[in-house]
């Protein structure tokens, strides 16, 4: 522990100690909105990619590429978002990638050929993905220990409601000519709204504020939280270091540098989450990426296809909100681990079904898991790093699981042609248990603990 952590731990105990309140439920909304429409923009692709093969004339080859571009753009934003948030502050750098985000969003909905969708995907991705993986770590800092899964998973139902708007825009906008693709596109744009309330309702990080030494500052935001939860006392003030000890106002830490993420110290944490997220996301967006254009190449209409892509992707706020009552309850990492297995066994009954009975009710079963799933991926791999590398470890993590996207497109295109439909599924099956294996083997116990207490040096893996 460094000499700053009784200030920051009392002052994260201040944050802990909170009623959810307006301020928690304001949060969660102006986060929410803006990851709702953050899904839109990622996933619209999924549900235009068959339209724009015809309009286009392009390959399959030439969708991987377009997909594989787009998570490179996620890659980047997510280790640049990741480094800046925890150099420049959660906040900043949530609106400037904003900012990349909806300009991008615009130049998606300008494209006129596939090289400029390439770009414009590239770049949309690069600020979506940048502005995720802060807003995780933003509502992670500021919930208290005992909801913090929980208002993280009401984040994650808000925000995969993009996925059916996508879906059932897609169904209905698609087929209606040249504009419609480009309407799915625009969508997007009505995150411009939510970031309007983010700049108006979430203030700085206190604890990335106390990293920093900025503990005047960090203890004004708390008290202000403090008296709007209704619990405003005057011990408040303890929290602050005593003048004239040289921590009032200047860093007392290191900017984070990517090699502290594989020191001793933080070298397993780091490999465990990279791990749980590149399992889990492949698995998930090879999902929702391909399923719309392998049900086409099998035989499906257009319009059949994304009407039954649309009913598929209304599963997954379902899925969310149904890992509200769990996540905080038990373990996250054995929860994690039956639910990944459960989403295997799914896969693996999708593969051998062609009925579109069968297919969709199996379909909305995946989509359902995963959906579960994500909330816990999301709150753990933000809790385990410490303040000042929290945005940064977290960041990486996700962002390294798009490197494995960039292959993926090609991946799963040489699969299907080479070993045919349930092949694909037989892939996917195998890696959806990956995540829940590894941290339940080698990840810290986050559950129930204070950021504080469950990144201290001390914390071993399976207390």
């Amino acid at each position: 522990m460094t000499t700053a952590a009784p200030a920051a731990v009392a002052l994260g105990a201040r944050l802990d100690r909170l009623p959810i309140s307006t301020f928690h439920r304001r949060l969660v909304l102006a986060l929410a909105g803006m990851i709702l429409f953050e899904w839109v923009e990622t996933y619209s692709f999924a549900f235009v990619a068959p339209a724009l093969r015809a309009h286009w004339g392009l390959s399959l080859t030439d969708i991987a590429a377009v997909a594989g571009v787009a998570s490179f753009g996620a890659f980047a934003g997510g280790i640049l978002g990741g480094r800046l948030a925890d150099r420049a502050g959660r906040r900043r750098t949530m609106l400037a990638f904003v900012t990349v985000y909806c300009a991008a969003t615009l130049l998606c909905v300008l494209a006129q050929n596939p090289w400029q969708l390439m770009a414009a995907r590239f770049a949309a991705h690069f600020g979506t993905q940048g502005m995720a993986v802060v807003a995780i770590v933003v509502l992670t800092e500021f919930v208290p220990a005992a909801h913090r899964g929980r208002l993280q998973t009401y984040k994650v139902v808000i925000g995969s409601l993009g996925i059916p708007v996508a879906g059932w825009a897609g169904y209905l906008l698609v087929p209606q000519g040249d504009w419609g693709w480009r309407a799915v596109f625009a969508l997007g744009l009505f995150g411009g709204v939510f970031a309007w309330l983010i700049r108006r309702w979430v203030p700085e990080s206190p604890r990335w504020l106390a990293a920093r030494g900025q503990y005047a500052r960090a203890d004004e935001i708390v008290s202000a939280i403090e008296r709007q939860c209704g619990t405003a006392t005057e011990a408040g003030a303890s929290t602050l270091p005593p003048p004239g000890t040289g921590h009032e106002s200047t860093p007392v830490l290191s900017p984070p540098k990517l090699r502290d993420l594989l020191d001793g110290t933080h070298r397993r944490t780091f490999l465990v989450v990279s791990a749980m997220w590149t399992a889990g996301l492949l698995t998930y967006s090879a999902f929702q990426t391909w399923t719309p254009t392998l049900l086409a190449e099998n035989g499906l209409e257009l319009g059949d296809t994304l009407l039954m892509s649309a009913v598929l992707a209304t599963a997954a706020p379902l899925g969310a909100l149904l890992s509200a009552p769990l996540i905080d309850r038990w373990d996250r990492r054995v929860t994690q681990f039956a639910l990944g297995l459960l989403s295997a066994t799914a896969l693996l009954l999708f593969s051998l079904v062609r009925a579109p009975a069968a297919v969709l009710v199996l379909g909305c079963l995946v989509n359902l898991l995963f959906q579960m799933i994500m909330p816990f991926l999301q709150v753990y791999s933000a809790e385990v790093f410490p303040t000042r590398i929290r945005a940064l470890g977290s960041g990486t993590a996700n962002a390294l699981s798009r490197v494995a996207n960039l292959a993926a497109p090609a991946l799963i295109a040489t699969l299907y042609t080479g070993l045919g439909y349930s092949a694909v599924f037989l892939a996917l099956a195998c890696l959806a248990v990956v995540g829940g294996v590894v941290a339940v083997t080698l990840g810290p116990r986050t559950t129930g603990l204070s950021l504080e207490s469950a990144t201290h040096p001390e914390h071993t893996p399976h207390d």
